[in-house]
């Protein structure tokens, strides 16, 4: 008679060919026993291995499903290629709890609601009033205090940042960045046609002394930053810093955009600049961190003056908003759910950045300890590509340091993403990254 093991060995290679389809429904134990000639309790341990490594989910009363693998982390034994793990560490996934059952539960509330054909209509550029005023009373609870005439709801951050730069800045316009910065918005300027002018990087944060120079030398026109929890390097701006930023914008009539993707993760933290400079802060944001990256919903904070300049080219470049997504979203934000998944994202940040503590911590390691990822210096004998090139072959995939970087030196470096992994798979995908750091010698 066939082992569990046997039967779970056969199970996965049908699921990694494609023979077993994402989302496909598995028989029962019950049945699998039947198919395969094997004891029902041969069937269920089957079932169990399966769930354990992540190949299948179960759904109380629905039954056990075939696992989209696209993003998860999968033993070698049960994966094609791998030579110890498969594991994708590029990725900033949310680490709030699984939502399916939130989901399916706000999907029967809206399907019961009195109105459910407002959700198929066209929604105005920028969200339907009601929706802008949720989405106010939820930023004021993290001390963004906006009038919802200046709140626009958009299709993500991404969006929001792209909005910005095709409504305030114009080709050839400079805007100073952090050294190193978010890949999207380097993507942004290149659409768009802008300069990114490096800030020098300091301790913590930019040298604020240096970008007051750089504005005295040439002119900038904004300055694109990410003050609470910053990506990659996951610093956060004290209160001081904040001020003087704010001060050198003044100083030089700057545009500040904001990017706070991440910055539910510090909390609490200082104000952030929208509340210290409304008058010419566009602040940016989204739920594709905190709670899915399916929800593709984002908020945008404007200076009273920008809301023309928004309204229009949002009209230009989203008609109207998925109405679906919006609904949940905005329901999500009324009723709480999203400031749980926040604090519940917060707590599972703090579980992965302690397993990558134990894994790495003797390493060069840089990160905010409820940061989604770290950053990890290579010493530039062994060279970032080399790194980069000995971690796919074992069948992990990291960020390297040019996604991120803004000068014409790129320094050796590597960025951690930590959200994909469980914390129970984490330690295996930390270790091969370690094992593969030690293979490529100096």
């Amino acid at each position: 008679m066939r082992s569990y093991q046997e039967v779970a060995n056969a199970l996965a290679a049908q699921i990694h060919d494609g023979h077993l389809a994402p989302g496909q429904r598995l028989p029962t134990h019950r049945r699998l026993a039947a198919q395969w000639g094997i004891a029902v309790a041969t069937a269920t341990r089957a079932m169990a291995e399966l769930k354990r490594i992540g190949l299948v989910v179960g759904e109380p009363g629905r039954g056990t499903f075939v696992r989209d693998q696209t993003v998860r982390l999968v033993p070698a034994e049960y994966g094609p290629g791998a030579d110890t793990v498969w594991a994708d560490l590029s990725l900033t996934q949310p680490l709030s709890p699984p939502r399916a059952r939130l989901l399916r539960s706000a999907l029967r509330q809206l399907a019961a609601a009195g109105d459910l054909d407002a959700v198929l209509r066209q929604q105005p550029p920028g969200g339907r009033p009601q929706d802008r005023a949720v989405t106010a009373a939820f930023l004021a609870t993290h001390r963004i205090d906006a009038d919802p005439d200046r709140v626009f709801l958009t299709g993500g951050a991404q969006h929001g940042l792209d909005l910005v730069a095709r409504a305030v800045l114009a080709p050839g316009d400079a805007v100073a960045v952090d050294a190193l910065t978010y890949p999207g918005f380097k993507l942004i300027a290149q659409t768009h046609r802008l300069k990114l002018i490096p800030i020098p990087a300091g301790g913590e944060g930019p040298d604020l002394a240096g970008l007051a120079q750089l504005c005295r030398r040439r002119r900038i026109r904004a300055i694109y930053t990410m003050p609470t929890l910053h990506n990659p390097l996951g610093w956060v701006l004290d209160s001081s810093s904040r001020q003087r930023l704010v001060a050198v914008a003044r100083d030089h009539d700057l545009v500040l955009i904001e990017d706070a993707a991440y910055a539910f993760l510090a909390h609490p933290a200082p104000p952030p600049l929208v509340t210290l400079a409304p008058e010419r802060t566009f602040w940016v944001s989204s739920l594709s961190k905190s709670v899915a990256a399916g929800v593709r919903f984002g908020m945008l904070v404007t200076p009273v003056p920008a809301r023309p300049v928004i309204a229009h080219a949002l009209r230009a470049n989203l008609a109207s908003l998925p109405g679906l997504v919006t609904a949940l979203a905005v329901r999500w934000l009324g009723d709480g759910t999203v400031t749980a998944l926040e604090a519940a994202s917060r707590h599972a940040a703090e579980q992965h950045q302690s397993v990558l503590r134990r894994q790495l911590g003797d390493l060069p390691v840089t990160a905010h300890p409820r940061s989604y990822f770290a950053w990890l210096a290579i010493d530039p004998e062994q060279r970032m590509d080399r790194v980069a090139a000995e971690l796919s072959r074992r069948g992990i995939r990291v960020s390297t340091a040019d996604m991120f970087a803004t000068t014409p030196h790129v320094p050796h470096a590597i960025r951690i993403a930590l959200g994909t992994p469980t914390p129970e798979q984490l330690p295996a995908a930390l270790a091969a990254l370690r094992e593969a750091l030690n293979t490529v010698q100096i």
